[in-house]
């Protein structure tokens, strides 16, 4: 069995970690963690979910580059972020519950990296 950051529930854990940021840094100027509620719904349903912030995420990076200073640079790099994280092949839309742990150490480690970058912009 490979490593856990090898897996599909990871990576699209990281993915979702980045197009919150996206989100966040438009609307709010920094990057807030998302509830357990929000995790969850991810899981049971993530395509859908990633297909809701990627129809928007180019108003969104045009909205935070527009804040200007460290969020407009952080924008730019969840942004690319979130384009190296689209897997290459399509994304089922089977429910990634039973390694819902994998998807949220994932998402754990994006935001972990997220806070070291920009200290300040996320909570």
């Amino acid at each position: 069995m490979g490593k856990v950051e090898d897996g599909k529930p990871y990576q699209w854990g990281r993915l979702y970690a980045a197009l919150r940021a996206v989100r966040g840094l438009a609307s709010a100027g920094r990057v807030v963690p998302a509830t357990d509620r929000e995790l969850k719904d991810t899981v049971s349903r993530p395509r859908t979910v990633f297909r809701g912030f990627l129809q928007s995420s180019g108003l969104d990076v045009l909205a935070a580059r527009e804040r200007g200073g460290p969020v407009a640079a952080a924008a730019a790099v969840a942004f690319a972020d979130v384009a190296r994280l689209i897997p290459p092949q399509p994304m089922d839309g089977n429910q990634i519950t039973p390694r819902e742990q994998h998807f949220r150490q994932g998402y754990e480690a994006q935001l972990a990296e997220y806070r070291k970058a920009w200290e300040g912009l996320v909570d």
